[in-house]
């Protein structure tokens, strides 16, 4: 990382709250269900899938993870009354995890039976490693009542992944692969860019090879190739797996994904709590902060 990019990264926290908001209308649908189901119908349009999240985590108030159930029961019902070709996604924490394990278990529940109902599906997002025990215990027991309605995610740079694969296989998993985001010790995640690729390359074949749903979830254009090549190498089923990519990011790749005839979902966040997401987003990712730089000299 350069000198200007560790400033910028580094530096965030520091840019006013209006300046991120112009950057982040880029990367977050809006505020209302509203404005989920407008950029669900652009991404439809294009060819697209779509995956939209309730932004919000950490939750430690129980009647805040009710609203949270709420919403997301009017956002499967919106989905379905509109005909949009769109799923969900969940983080554990907004549904209770960090207060009670069986609070969030019973509230991830009770979305899941709606998505059934709707002959929907619902992903249930990983968080930092302080939550992936918990979010595996709960996606098997999830999986378990509703084994075609719900999926989880994996992230490369753990050094557990692996394992966890070989753990998850057994149940013919539905898996979103990704790199992960959180900072996380070197004890437990790599650090070294190569050797996350080389991990997330691993595990994705693995889980294609014996069976697994996979979602190639990946703004890396060297990780697209080894996806497209895996897929080809093996003879994979185009309904076996998907390409995702966050709203915003490289809409020419999701061309090129689209274009090459494979299925590709946009992972479309909208709510009020989008600055905590946005700020997420902009740490992690420095050539989206030089945006805000820019946004602050022209302003």
């Amino acid at each position: 990382m350069s000198l200007f990019d560790a400033l910028v990264k580094y530096g965030m926290p520091w840019v006013p709250k209006p300046i991120v908001s112009r950057v982040a209308r880029r990367y977050v649908a809006g505020e209302s269900i509203d404005d989920a189901v407008r950029t669900l119908r652009e991404m439809n349009a294009e060819g697209a899938m779509g995956t939209v999240d309730v932004l919000g985590e950490e939750v430690r108030d129980r009647s805040k993870t009710e609203r949270a159930v709420s919403q997301y029961l009017d956002l499967l019902s919106r989905i379905e009354a509109e005909g949009l070709d769109s799923n969900i996604s969940i983080k554990p924490t907004m549904l209770g995890l960090k207060i009670d394990e069986d609070l969030c278990s019973d509230n991830v529940a009770v979305v899941v039976s709606r998505a059934a109902e709707f002959g929907n599906f619902v992903r249930i997002d990983m968080e930092d490693h302080t939550c992936t025990d918990a979010t595996l215990r709960l996606f098997r027991r999830i999986h378990d009542a509703y084994p075609r309605s719900v999926g989880i995610v994996l992230q490369s740079y753990l050094h557990r992944t692996t394992a966890d694969v070989a753990d998850l296989l057994p149940l013919s998993p539905n898996i979103r692969m990704c790199k992960g985001i959180y900072r996380e010790p070197r004890a437990i995640a790599w650090e070294d860019f190569e050797t996350i690729r080389a991990n997330f390359i691993y595990n994705i074949e693995k889980l294609l090879a014996e069976g697994a749903y996979v979602g190639i979830a990946t703004h890396d254009p060297y990780l697209v190739w080894a996806g497209m090549t895996a897929v080809d190498r093996l003879q994979i089923d185009r309904d076996r797996y998907e390409f995702q990519m966050l709203l915003g990011v490289d809409p020419e790749l999701r061309s090129i994904i689209l274009s090459a005839g494979h299925r590709l979902r946009v992972y479309v966040p909208y709510g009020r709590d989008w600055y905590p997401y946005s700020m997420r987003r902009l740490r992690e990712n420095p050539t989206i902060a030089h945006h805000v730089v820019r946004a602050m000299l022209i302003r």
